[in-house]
């Protein structure tokens, strides 16, 4: 009789679905994911309203601007087309755990179970730190460099910025806090895929600090109040993110089969 060890039962096995249901389930998870996004501008389009949305995002600017100065609109349809622009981006930004859920849905049953142990955990921390680092971003950095930046206007010049290129300002500085936040998320992935081992990670530490300025350097404006805000803390995300590895890659190990573990 053969020694073989027995085969473990494929967990996917029966899972397999016709390629036109696929495109229909992909098709209902689209769906799902614009009738959210539908749904939240909808809700902010009735409150606190368009116009509304686009103060709030403009009050870190319009309270260090010199008393009695407002942003201005230099286009005929730029009052109209930038709260609808903010509106939109909002609504996205509300309903991205729907979105995300269902992307989750989508890919989960073609997954193994230790695969799902590790792509759920880094999909809801990427969230999250993804709106961390736009909050952060809106709450201490905005303030500190309008503030920094009206300190050094010349008495002879009235600021009166426009509505078009603040959007454009507040948009990029977002996505770059926002993508920097996700430092932790990305060491997590080169770790646990085999790409860089956690010592080689920690080797990294130094040449990472001069990568972070330089980055920092060059996706924020030119001043030391925003490139040191942004620099900082991707350095403290990489500590964490090194951290999170060590965990991270303990728990998600792929199952030995018998074959492996003789």
């Amino acid at each position: 009789m053969s020694d073989t060890p027995p085969q473990p039962e494929d967990e996917l096995k029966g899972s397999e679905q016709p390629f036109v249901a696929h495109l229909i389930e992909l098709r209902d998870r689209l769906l799902w994911a614009v009738a959210a996004i539908a749904l939240a501008a909808a809700a902010l389009a009735i409150y606190p309203g368009p116009g509304s949305l686009y103060d709030i995002m403009a009050a870190p600017l319009v309270v260090h601007l010199p008393k009695g100065a407002t942003l201005i609109a230099t286009s005929v349809i730029s009052p109209f087309m930038v709260p609808l622009k903010i509106l939109l981006m909002s609504a996205f930004l509300i309903a991205l755990p729907v979105v995300l859920y269902q992307v989750w849905a989508f890919v989960a049953p073609g997954l193994y179970s230790h695969e799902k142990k590790l792509v759920m955990p880094l999909v809801v921390s990427s969230t999250l730190l993804f709106f961390v680092g736009v909050a952060f971003c809106y709450f201490f950095v905005f303030g500190q460099v309008f503030s920094f930046i009206q300190s050094f206007a010349p008495k002879s010049i009235t600021a009166a910025p426009d509505i078009e290129a603040y959007l454009s300002f507040v948009l990029s500085m977002f996505l770059a806090f926002g993508l920097a936040f996700e430092v932790p998320v990305a060491v997590v992935v080169l770790a646990r895929m085999g790409v860089v081992s956690v010592e080689k990670l920690k080797e990294f530490r130094g040449y990472f600090v001069v990568l972070a300025f330089v980055i920092a350097a060059v996706v924020t404006p030119p001043d030391v109040v925003s490139q040191l805000a942004l620099a900082i803390p991707m350095c403290l995300l990489y500590e964490l993110g090194i951290w999170a590895a060590q965990i991270f890659i303990k728990h998600t190990k792929t199952p030995e089969t018998p074959a492996d573990a003789a």
